[in-house]
């Protein structure tokens, strides 16, 4: 397949530029893998479409504040870093703006002082390995520095920083939010609970690599950035236990499917953590995914690439199509569809 199979026209308009309040009113188009139908709904609505037995698991990563704006210490050059991913107590994988400004060796400081930080390595694909130092804990750091890392295409600003957070995000990590989980309140989780619907949660650290645009023209070409992920126990036993009982593993969101593929491609769901790469594109065999809760993704991305290879090619462009026609609202503060 061609990355330019991915493509379909979304006039601008349609990129939702804030949240709607509350979560659960956005609206919610209900795909059905056995069929060609189509339904309308919002997504308070998802609970008539979850059985008693049922499991939905979620993402709790949460993300940080990981967008920081400072000066290079022998020139006073404004810099922008968008930190990816920590590799180990000092050590971070970052996102530098202008990169050629940030050489092996280069010092810079944040926050008149309050974190400095050394660029250690250059990576293959242009990032830096960056050694950063603060007085506090880094988090703590981050919370009085760092700004909430919306995506290019979100260019209003974000009042409440909460609303890139899922209302159980718990586990700091992400450079980016796992959107599909935006639309729940914990009313509506309870409710989820209520009806005898189980909650598990996996934590994938969000990178930049989900969002990279492929840029090869042979899918199968594409390389994904590595991710780091964790399943507990709990969540390995309630996933056994619901496949046992003939019921179904719900993935709220692209970042939750691929850690439960990634698992499921080493063999058994174990408690386990480890970094994935792993890339989903039609042909790709399920072993754990019954149903799947995503938003609207960009054209050519990696994302409707797996929301194809679930719920098939044709329908999926389909399905966009229709969302265009029907004038949802797309990507990360946008509408959601579900996939059962």
């Amino acid at each position: 397949m061609k990355t330019s199979d991915f493509f379909y026209n979304l006039p601008e308009n349609l990129i939702a530029q804030t949240p709607l309040e509350p979560r659960d009113s956005s609206r919610l188009m209900v795909l059905h893998r056995d069929s060609d139908a189509i339904e309308h709904r919002h997504f308070y609505d998802i609970i008539d479409y979850l059985n008693e037995g049922d499991c939905l698991i979620v993402n709790d990563s949460r993300v940080i504040p990981a967008r920081i704006y400072g000066v290079k210490d022998d020139t006073g050059a404004k810099i922008e870093f968008l930190l990816l991913r920590q590799i180990d107590e000092n050590r971070w994988e970052t996102l530098v703006k202008p990169g050629r400004k940030a050489k092996v060796g280069s010092r810079f400081t944040f926050g008149d002082g309050l974190l400095k930080a050394e660029v250690v390595e250059v990576t293959d694909d242009g990032n830096r390995i960056v050694n950063l130092t603060c007085e506090e804990n880094i988090y703590t750091t981050l919370d009085k520095i760092g700004q909430m890392p919306l995506p290019p295409y979100i260019t209003e600003e974000l009042k409440d920083q909460e609303r890139y957070q899922t209302v159980y995000s718990h586990e700091l990590g992400s450079a980016a939010a796992p959107t599909a989980g935006l639309h729940f309140t914990n009313e509506l989780l309870d409710k989820i609970r209520a009806k005898g619907v189980n909650i598990g949660y996996v934590t994938l650290h969000v990178g930049l690599g989900t969002f990279r645009p492929v840029k090869v023209d042979d899918v199968t070409k594409h390389k994904m950035h590595s991710e780091h992920y964790e399943i507990p126990q709990e969540t390995a036993d309630l996933i056994k236990a619901t496949k046992a009982a003939g019921k179904r593993v719900i993935a709220v969101g692209t970042t939750s499917c691929r850690t439960l593929e990634s698992v499921a491609a080493q063999g058994e769901i174990k408690a386990c953590d480890g970094f994935t790469d792993i890339f989903i594109y039609p042909g790709f065999e399920f072993k754990v995914l019954d149903g799947l809760i995503t938003n609207f993704h960009l054209p050519e991305s990696t994302l409707i690439m797996l929301v194809s290879a679930f719920y098939g090619y044709d329908k999926t462009m389909k399905a966009y199509e229709t969302a265009v026609n029907e004038k949802y609202r797309f990507f990360s503060f946008g509408d959601a569809m579900a996939i059962l």
